[in-house]
C-alpha cells in the first residue's frame, strides 16, 4: 500500500507502508484510560495487562478509501491521529485517522481484532514539526450515521469529540519506535483514541473523522461507508 498525501504547501508525499502500529488505552489522563477500559468491558472485552499498548497490525490494512468492508453488524471506528514515517525520518506526517474495529472478535483478542479492519487515514497531512507547538488545541471529532431505512440519508450524530491533549502526545510515540528501531521510511503509527458519547451507537452504516487546526483553520478529514459483506454460504 502506497499512501498519498497532501501537504499545506501544494507538495505530495508519497509513502509506501511497510510497517503499522494501532497503539491502545493512550490517553494522558488516567481518567480517560479508565473510561475507555470501562467502554470496552461493556462489550466484553478484559482490562488490559499494560497501558499504554502496541499492537502490530497488517500493513495491507493502512488505506485511504471511502469504503470499509465488514463482516458483521459489530464492528466500529475509532478517531484516531496517524503519524506517517516518509524518507526523512526526522520529518514526521500527522494526518487524521479511523481504527476500524472487529468488536466482536476483540472479546478473543484485541491484537486479533486490530487485524480484523481497515486503517482509514486522510489524503491530507501536516509535517508534525509545524503543528508540535499547539497540538494540545487541536481537536479529533467523530460523527457517525445510521440509514435505517438504507437510503443513505440518515442524520449524523457526534460520536466523539476531544482534543488532541486527550491522547498521549507524537513525541512519546516517536521515541519509542527510535528507541525500538522502528522509526524508519514505511512506518504508520495510529495514536489509540478517546471516549465515545455515551447513549451514541458505534455500529453505524457510516463514519466521519475530522482533526481541525483552530489556529488556522485548516481541518483534516476521512469518511466512509461501511459495506456489510453478503451472510457466507457453507
Amino acid at each position: 500500500m502506497t499512501l498519498e498525501l497532501a501537504l499545506p504547501d501544494g507538495s505530495t508525499r508519497s509513502v509506501e507502508v511497510h510497517r503499522v502500529f494501532n497503539a491502545g488505552y493512550a490517553g494522558r489522563a488516567q481518567e480517560e484510560v479508565a473510561a475507555h477500559v470501562a467502554e470496552l468491558a461493556e462489550l466484553g472485552v478484559p482490562a488490559p495487562d499494560t497501558v499504554p499498548a502496541l499492537y502490530p497490525v497488517s500493513p495491507y490494512l493502512a488505506s485511504q478509501t471511502g469504503r470499509v468492508p465488514a463482516q458483521h453488524g459489530r464492528t466500529s471506528g475509532e478517531a484516531e491521529w496517524a503519524l506517517v514515517i516518509g524518507d526523512d525520518v526526522t520529518d514526521p506526517l500527522l494526518t487524521v485517522a479511523c481504527d476500524h474495529t472487529d468488536r466482536a472478535l476483540e472479546v478473543h483478542g484485541v491484537a486479533w481484532s486490530k487485524n480484523a479492519g481497515l486503517d482509514v487515514l486522510g489524503r491530507r497531512a501536516w509535517r508534525l514539526s509545524e503543528v508540535a507547538d499547539r497540538l494540545d488545541d487541536i481537536s479529533l471529532r467523530a460523527w457517525v450515521r445510521h440509514d435505517g431505512d438504507g437510503t443513505g440519508d440518515g442524520a449524523e450524530e457526534l460520536v466523539q469529540d476531544a482534543t488532541l491533549a486527550a491522547l498521549l502526545p507524537p513525541g512519546y510515540w516517536v521515541d519509542l519506535l527510535r528507541e525500538r528501531g522502528w522509526l524508519v521510511p514505511g512506518t504508520v503509527l495510529l495514536s489509540g483514541t478517546v471516549a465515545m458519547r455515551a447513549g451514541v451507537d458505534q455500529f453505524a452504516d457510516a463514519w466521519r473523522v475530522e482533526l481541525h487546526d483552530p489556529a488556522t483553520g485548516d481541518t483534516i478529514g476521512l469518511a466512509y461507508e461501511v459495506d456489510r459483506l453478503p451472510e457466507p454460504i457453507g
